[in-house]
């Protein structure tokens, strides 16, 4: 019993550490002591993004200031904003003494000078402009304060535990506005879910007021890197060089986050090094190995005789390149399933396995809810059925 009290113990610590996030299931397929120094850099993550598969850390998880990259949680919060319907790209923002205040990189904005929402991300999103961002938090939540209470809730939520802001920006940080490589990778790998910021993250040169104000990324991947789509630059002179960079090839979305690089060169360099390593020595698989549909699960005092079922979160894990067409499917499911009860239900397992060793394994759900039969509905079906057996 004793035994059994603590390997609890240690399973509730691990998932405190590891936060509430889905993510995150450690896979025989992965080795990430990797000896070659892949960065110059004291801290560094690389994830694939869909699964949350860390494929390479070193010291991922010390809390470090983080610069510029703090707007990966900025446009996070303003992405869900725009998927919600409380704002549009189409609204017109208009800049308060505050936010034409910020000094660093800027795009010059003037108290009382109105720019759409579109053009807001533009600037936030190539140009880091400060201005915008603090812009932009008053836009969507009143003050810039009330909108960084909103950034540490959503960090909180994602298991970012070791993150911490005090303003939207990352300009003039203090020990109190902190982060680390993990959680960094978190919140970057919840932006790009946001198909919509694609189309900010991957400009490479734009304007902004009619033509009038050219940008130009402060994120040279998005040109020179194959594949590159985001997300974040950001340097000061605590927090050095920083880079939250993304790459999608072959259908594997991957995160590479370096903070404290000492210079430009180094955090560029070391993030390439990073998604390159990733490309060359794995692969996702996804759906697609599930040739077969999985089949409906009969449902016992239910409604309906059978409810659909699927894969809880989808099929994403990775595997050493080249191992993709040896993974084996096996599906194990429950006879039925008694109603009611709703959609999510776990009426199974898959386990994926190669050479008979399993590399992953998911849950089997219903998709939709088996509510239990009523009076009516069961008097119906004895009628349906009496008057079968009768025509017969």
């Amino acid at each position: 019993m004793r035994i059994l009290k603590c390997a609890l113990c240690l399973a509730l610590a691990l998932a405190v550490f590891c936060g509430a996030s889905a993510f995150a299931e450690v896979s025989v397929q992965v080795d990430t002591d990797v000896s070659a120094q892949l960065v110059t850099a004291p801290s560094a993550l690389l994830m694939e993004a869909s699964s949350g598969q860390i494929l390479y850390e070193l010291n991922a998880h010390e809390r470090m200031q983080i610069a510029s990259v703090t707007k990966t949680m900025t446009m996070l919060l303003i992405m869900e904003a725009l998927d919600s319907g409380k704002i549009s790209l189409d609204d017109m923002v208009t800049v308060s003494e505050h936010a034409a205040s910020m000094g660093g990189s800027q795009v010059f904005l003037e108290q009382g000078e109105q720019m759409s929402v579109d053009d807001m991300m533009k600037a936030i999103a190539v140009a880091s402009g400060n201005d915008a961002a603090v812009a932009m938090a008053e836009f969507v939540s009143g003050t810039e304060e009330s909108f960084v209470e909103q950034m540490n809730k959503r960090a909180a939520a994602l298991g970012a535990n070791d993150t911490h802001f005090i303003n939207c920006n990352g300009l003039d940080e203090t020990t109190e506005h902190y982060s680390t490589a993990y959680d960094i990778a978190l919140i970057s790998c919840e932006l790009l879910k946001h198909e919509q910021i694609q189309k900010y993250l991957t400009i490479w040169m734009d304007s902004i007021r009619g033509g009038e104000f050219q940008l130009a990324n402060t994120n040279k991947l998005i040109r020179f890197y194959d594949g590159a789509n985001g997300i974040k630059t950001g340097s000061t002179s605590t927090a050095k060089y920083c880079l939250s960079a993304s790459a999608k090839r072959n259908n594997m979305q991957l995160v590479a986050v370096v903070l404290a690089a000492p210079t430009t060169a180094d955090r560029f360099s070391s993030a390439t090094k990073l998604l390159d390593y990733g490309f060359a020595n794995y692969s996702l698989v996804d759906d697609s190995v599930m040739t077969e549909p999985l089949p409906p699960i009969k449902v016992a005092g239910g409604s309906k005789d059978s409810a659909a079922t699927e894969v809880e979160g989808g099929v994403n894990f990775i595997v050493k390149k080249g191992n993709s067409g040896n993974v084996e499917v096996n599906v194990t499911m429950d006879e039925k399933l008694d109603a009611p009860a709703p959609a999510g239900t776990k009426v199974g397992e898959v386990v994926f396995t190669i050479d008979g060793g399993e590399v992953a394994r998911r849950n089997i759900v219903t998709s939709e809810d088996a509510p239990r039969i009523t009076y009516l509905q069961m008097f119906g079906k004895i009628l349906k059925r009496f008057t079968f057996v009768k025509a017969s």
